[in-house]
């Protein structure tokens, strides 16, 4: 597999949203608990993202907010046993992705021109949920996207990916499509995540 692009230009600090917005979701699938006012007050330590998983032809970016934490002790994407990234992906490429080791789902991705990141680059957070972070460094998107000339398509995994996505690609004339987090803690019937995931073969063909 080729190496991974270097992401282009700096990125850009995004204030972090509070309230009712992902209270009860962790996009990594790692809840650690009910949220409460108390932890949306812990800073928590400085989070770094990992880097791109992509080739130069790639038609189809997909991108999470910022790991959780067994993603970044793994140093893998969507590294936690109850994420269902890797299971609803089966359907967009239709190959047995879970049965395979973490770097062959990569080059299988790889192969049919799937990319992964993640819209945040640091940011500030007690465990993995996505209403504690803080401090929010964002990726910058628009530089990256400009260095895909094949690309058709941003899919955002959950509402934190899709709201600061959305915002750093504001001028594109790329399909962006918002999707319903990976995470067991967004509780849609998997059915309804499979069907809205698996039409992201569209942008392959």
């Amino acid at each position: 597999m080729q190496q991974p692009l270097a992401a282009a230009g700096r990125f850009r600090p995004i204030a972090a949203a509070a309230g009712q917005q992902n209270r009860e979701q962790a996009e990594d699938g790692e809840v650690e608990g009910p949220w409460h006012e108390g932890a949306a007050n812990m800073i928590g330590a400085l989070k770094h993202g990992l880097p791109p998983v992509v080739r130069p032809d790639a038609r189809l970016l997909i991108l999470g907010s910022l790991p959780g934490e067994a993603s970044l002790r793994a140093a893998r994407y969507y590294a936690h046993p109850r994420n269902q990234f890797w299971h609803l992906m089966q359907g967009v490429v239709g190959a047995p992705l879970d049965a395979l080791d973490y770097h062959e789902r990569l080059e299988e991705l790889g192969t049919r021109r799937i990319a992964l990141w993640d819209v945040v680059h640091t940011a500030r957070r007690s465990g993995s949920l996505d209403g504690a972070m803080r401090e929010i460094e964002a990726r910058d998107l628009a530089g990256f996207v400009a260095g895909l000339p094949e690309l058709r398509a941003v899919a955002f995994n959950g509402g934190t990916a899709a709201r600061l996505g959305r915002r750093a690609l504001a001028g594109t004339t790329l399909a962006l499509v918002d999707l319903p987090s990976s995470s067991p803690a967004y509780t849609l019937p998997f059915a309804e995540k499979a069907r809205r995931w698996t039409a992201l073969g569209g942008f392959l063909d």
